[in-house]
């Protein structure tokens, strides 16, 4: 395998790096010339710093923007490795694409280099007239720090395309509550989206985004924390002092369904369950009974343990087929209790290769691999990706 900068890098038509589309982005001077003075008022470069990126090639320069370092192995700045995580910088909703507006400064350059490459690429030429981008209020400059929440930001782990007419925002750690307000109000506007859920889960790093509290393994089964349950809501393990003085208060989260026919009554599910469990019946058309695989086998302190190295956090490759981390142990008992195979990434691609096993036979298994640092930065397989493409579900099935 090569890297993106190297000429003889395998250039997938449909698992895209983003290094070798920024390259191709920047073949054209005028923009290059554009993003590196974006980049180097955004780090604070030297004008001779921007003088000299002026003269790399684009795959350099690519090279550069992510990384931090110049040519000469020299740090000019700060490197994104965050940049992985693509589910954040942007998500496809039908013909758009929204881009992020992200919470922490250290992502601001994610954030531009993605709209360059939104814009730009000819990849994306058909989103280009249909790109969401969520700006400041007039007076947001005005506001004390005290008040960040009130001001907009968008992490994409807090968004998820559910079904055709139906999407999901979270307020998070890292979304603000202005943000869903606005999404919700552009997506029905447009007619992109007939309902809209709005989560509020705490304000904690545990939580960063609702993805890494679920995601969906199949149209009846997701994988999520028990926090979260409608036993946890209900407080039903608490004895009734406790219960009483609502201890565990700051686990409530709170859940709104606003439909674009009527936003001014919107639906209220008391706990994560509910809504999931909506969803599946209403939306997905699902007959049979919802099930729940919970992080660490809803064990303590496993569940939680597990739930911070992205035991939630999955991506479905296809119905049923999940990808995860080989270091949550407990989450992968509790898939094997529900039915599910379970086989690390190494073994099934011996076994592609060797032909025993093909992947349109591949159904209701769960695909382990290391996540080495991964985990440390609160990033699964669903951080990782970012879908340009969603295939109709039949949901007459």
């Amino acid at each position: 395998f090569y890297k993106p900068e190297h000429p003889d890098f395998f250039a997938s038509e449909n698992v895209v790096e983003l290094q070798w589309l920024l390259a191709q982005v920047l073949a054209d001077k005028d923009i290059l010339t554009k993003l590196v003075a974006s980049v180097c008022a955004i780090e604070g470069c030297t004008y001779e710093v921007q003088n000299q990126l002026l003269n790399y090639t684009p795959a350099e320069l690519a090279k550069t923007f992510i990384s931090g370092t110049s040519n000469s192995k020299q740090l000019l700045f700060a490197p994104i490795p965050n940049f992985i995580f693509t589910r954040d910088i942007g998500i496809t909703i039908k013909d758009h694409v929204l881009l992020n507006k992200p919470a922490k400064k250290a992502r601001t350059r994610e954030a531009l280099l993605a709209k360059y490459i939104f814009f730009h690429h000819a990849m994306f030429s058909q989103y280009r007239n249909n790109i969401i981008e969520l700006a400041d209020s007039n007076h947001s400059f005005l506001m004390p720090k005290e008040e960040d929440d009130r001001k907009i930001t968008l992490e994409g782990g807090d968004i998820m395309v559910i079904s055709d007419n139906h999407l999901l925002v979270g307020v998070s750690e890292r979304t603000s509550s202005e943000a869903a307000v606005k999404i919700t109000n552009t997506l029905f506007q447009k007619g992109l989206m007939e309902k809209v859920s709005i989560i509020k889960i705490p304000k904690k790093r545990d939580y960063m985004h609702i993805d890494t509290v679920f995601t969906q393994v199949k149209r009846d089964v997701w994988v999520m924390l028990g926090n979260f349950s409608r036993k946890a809501m209900k407080h039903e393990d608490e004895d009734a002092i406790e219960r009483i003085l609502e201890v565990k208060k700051e686990e409530k989260i709170k859940i709104l369904q606003f439909h674009r026919q009527d936003p001014e009554n919107p639906v209220s599910f008391d706990s994560l369950e509910d809504l999931l469990i909506d969803i599946s019946k209403n939306d997905l058309h699902c007959k049979t009974e919802v099930r729940f695989i919970y992080s660490g086998n809803n064990e303590f302190p496993y569940n939680a343990r597990e739930q911070w190295t992205d035991s939630c956090n999955l991506l479905a490759l296809k119905e049923g087929v999940v990808l995860g981390y080989d270091r949550n142990d407990k989450t992968t008992e509790a898939f094997r209790n529900a039915g599910f195979a379970v086989i690390h990434a190494r073994d099934l691609l011996q076994q592609l290769e060797a032909g025993t096993i093909q992947t349109a036979t591949i159904t209701n298994t769960l695909i382990l691999m290391p996540s080495a640092e991964l985990s440390r930065a609160r990033g699964g397989f669903h951080c990782m990706s970012m879908p340009l493409w969603r295939e109709s579900l039949d949901i007459d099935q």
